[in-house]
């Protein structure tokens, strides 16, 4: 072989690895690029549960109950049959990459607990001493499933299984003939469901507006003639960690979405109960008050300035929504004890 073949062929070998680690280049910046559009995508909310069409499809006058339960089998539906689905628990990029969808759905999902345990434990029982209903004490459990567990139990599977159970309920309730299932639109049951929310607003207003860090007394021992094992400090530091910000912002945002349609279905079977207290304005402003955190967001990401600085902070604008629904909720279940 001559010099000038070796010569050619070296040039050429050195052209064809040119050309290979191009078209590797090229395929990752594709790759890319499609994984931040189905990043993109999969990160839009869920569209909220009609609830004013479950009782208008219903043939026949709807029985009480009907309408909470399907509410609540349905926001778990959504949450699962979403745009990319259930992205809690998956450990393929994209979705491993992202935490703000996954963040959104844990704030869901925290509200369906609450409210399966409500179910199972108040409203479907006449009194403590009352046997519990056989489908509502499946679908706890299945509902309190982990929501990154991806096997043994899959979480989307789990919670398919609670709305099954759901629904094995709510059928029994439309069923004329089945005597001995109940849902009781009481007062002290809506009272009991109320004070968890309460809680719930409480805690996420909280975390929210630890988004800046502030300074606070600690209350941990108010109202209790106890004193603490290990001496602590009553001032406090609270701040919420720079990359976690995002994340407690859209656990809010998801615990809201839920919350304002569980709101709605509760004011339909519990019309009377709201009638009878003459609640119904104080329940409409809760649900007014939280449908104000489910504005669109304009920002591409959640901006957290300073309390009166130059830049927004979102988590302190939803932090004053939830503030005061939780000021109003609780004006109410004074309302429905008293009256």
């Amino acid at each position: 072989m001559s010099e000038s073949d070796i010569e050619f062929d070296a040039i050429n070998g050195k052209g064809t690895s040119r050309k290979k680690w191009t078209a590797i280049f090229a395929g990752i910046i594709v790759l890319l690029v499609l994984m931040l559009i189905f990043v993109f995508i999969w990160s839009s909310e869920p569209e909220p549960v009609d609830v004013d069409s479950i009782e208008q499809t219903y043939v026949g006058e709807i029985p009480r109950g009907y309408v909470t339960v399907e509410t609540t089998a349905q926001i778990v539906e959504k949450l699962l049959n979403k745009s990319g689905g259930f992205l809690s628990n998956d450990i393929m990029p994209p979705s491993i990459f992202m935490d703000n969808m996954p963040a959104f759905e844990f704030g869901a999902l925290v509200q369906i607990r609450d409210m399966a345990q409500v179910l199972r434990n108040d409203m479907s029982r006449s009194q403590s001493q009352s046997l519990e209903d056989e489908a509502l004490k499946f679908a706890e459990p299945a509902f309190n499933i982990q929501h990154t567990k991806w096997m043994f139990p899959r979480a989307e599977r789990e919670y398919r299984k609670g709305v099954r159970f759901l629904r094995e309920y709510r059928d029994r309730l439309a069923n004329p003939k089945d005597t001995n299932t109940e849902f009781y639109a009481r007062a002290d049951n809506l009272s009991f469901w109320l004070e968890i929310l309460s809680k719930r607003l409480g805690s996420l207003s909280q975390n929210l507006s630890a988004s800046v860090g502030r300074s606070r007394i600690s209350t941990h021992l108010s109202n209790a003639s106890v004193e603490q094992s290990t001496p602590a400090s009553q001032i406090v530091t609270v701040k919420t960690p720079w990359m976690q910000i995002d994340d407690v912002f859209w656990e809010a945002r998801g615990a809201t979405w839920a919350q304002i349609q569980l709101l709605k279905a509760i004011e339909k079977d519990f019309a009377h109960v709201l009638e009878d207290k003459n609640a119904r304005t104080s329940f409409q402003q809760i649900i007014m008050e939280l449908e104000a955190t489910q504005e669109t967001i304009w920002s591409p990401m959640i901006l957290n300035g300073d309390e009166f600085g130059f830049f927004s902070n979102h988590s302190l604008v939803m932090s004053s929504y939830i503030s005061r629904a939780n000021a109003a909720t609780i004006d109410l279940i004074d309302l429905l004890k008293g009256g």
